[in-house]
């Protein structure tokens, strides 16, 4: 393996709360296939493990974000602010989750700078599944909070007098499918199997799909007696609202609901991207359980309704909740196409119709991105 290319590793520069760093090994792994790895000064300095990497191979070197940003491929789990990007010379590539589908600002930016991109997200096997993905995570995580917060405002839920808690989850894709596990098992299996050592009446859990939110009398009848919302939905219209926000108000007080989708409002251009429930906050590893009263609400554009309210749990990056776990996941998902990419000799090289990690590559690369 010719190792003439070198990797950056930028830190997340996000909320505070968002600490995640690839590991040390993974980061030892990358040092094999590439010339130089160089790190974002502070890099896996939230997770404590930052002193941690000068003890794994000599070309691992820390460096400012000008350096970092100069490399021929830069790594970052979520995109970049322009101002980083702005610092990428032409023709290198950046690797992080862009969601070309519903960012075609980013696209168009790339595009002007002539930088090659390659979508973490859209990285699909010939089956359309991702291979860089963390969706069970985002069930679990999710639920694990919903839960607590029901704990939190239903006393005597863990009573076996209380009768079983009734969820509705929005959604039956690949986060719905672990969404489904997750609510049956109060998002700890610990918690689950406690409880049903202690005769606590279980979770009834009801699926819908878009087959079934269209109709709203259906909807209203299931709001009615739902404990536990959860949004799994992913919308092809994201302009287009799933829940209307009067009809939170058929909820009971202490219900809550849980945004897994955390599709984020979007007002920069029409039609406006909203949330498939409408009028409920936007959740971040600084801030993700809002009550009924929490000044977030107020901070909803305008545009939407938030008159109704019940409490909510949502999160822009579930995954980040148990941050060390999340990035072994991705660091095993990543080595073997960044191996990939360094053996053909770079992202130019890179063959659609090639081997399974090239076409899987391809798919997720911005110029064969097509609508």
């Amino acid at each position: 393996m010719d190792k003439e290319f070198t990797l950056g590793l930028g830190i997340i520069h996000a909320e505070q709360g968002e600490v995640r760093a690839f590991l040390p090994d993974f980061v030892s792994k990358m040092s094999r296939f590439f010339k130089t790895v160089f790190l974002e000064d502070g890099y896996g300095e939230g997770l404590g493990i930052e002193s941690d990497y000068y003890a794994k191979s000599p070309n691992v070197l820390f460096g400012s974000a000008e350096e970092v940003y100069a490399q021929n491929f830069v790594l970052v789990l979520r995109y970049p602010p322009e101002k980083y990007l702005e610092k990428m010379p032409p023709k290198s590539c950046l690797m992080s989750m862009c969601h070309f589908p519903t960012r075609p600002e980013r696209r168009a930016f790339l595009k002007e700078r002539g930088i090659e991109a390659i979508s973490l997200d859209t990285i699909l096997d010939d089956n359309g599944q991702r291979l860089v993905e963390n969706l069970r995570s985002v069930a679990w995580n999710g639920c694990e909070v919903a839960f607590q917060v029901l704990h939190q405002i239903m006393p005597g839920l863990d009573s076996p007098n209380r009768d079983p808690l009734q969820i509705t989850l929005l959604g039956s894709g690949g986060v719905g499918t672990h969404a489904v596990q997750a609510a049956i098992r109060y998002g700890n299996p610990e918690i689950w199997s406690a409880y049903a050592n202690n005769k606590v009446p279980g979770n009834i859990l009801r699926v819908v799909d878009y087959d079934l939110t269209a109709h709203k009398d259906q909807l209203k009848k299931l709001l009615s007696s739902t404990n536990l919302l959860i949004d799994a939905t992913q919308r092809s219209n994201p302009s287009q609202i799933i829940i209307p926000n009067k009809y939170l108000a058929l909820m009971p007080e202490n219900a809550v609901i849980l945004d897994l989708s955390v599709d984020p409002y979007d007002f920069q251009r029409k039609p406006y991207e909203v949330k498939g429930i409408e009028g409920i906050p936007q959740g971040d590893l600084d801030q993700y359980i809002f009550s009924p009263d929490d000044s977030a609400w107020e901070n909803i554009p305008k545009e939407i309704s938030t008159r109704f309210r019940r409490w909510v749990v949502s999160c822009y990056s579930w995954p980040g909740i148990h941050p060390r776990a999340c990035m072994l996941r991705y660091g095993n998902q990543i080595s073997p196409l960044l191996r990939r990419l360094v053996s053909v000799g770079g992202v130019d090289n890179i063959n659609p119709g090639g081997g399974f990690h090239e076409r899987a590559l391809a798919r997720g690369m911005l110029k064969y991105w097509r609508e």
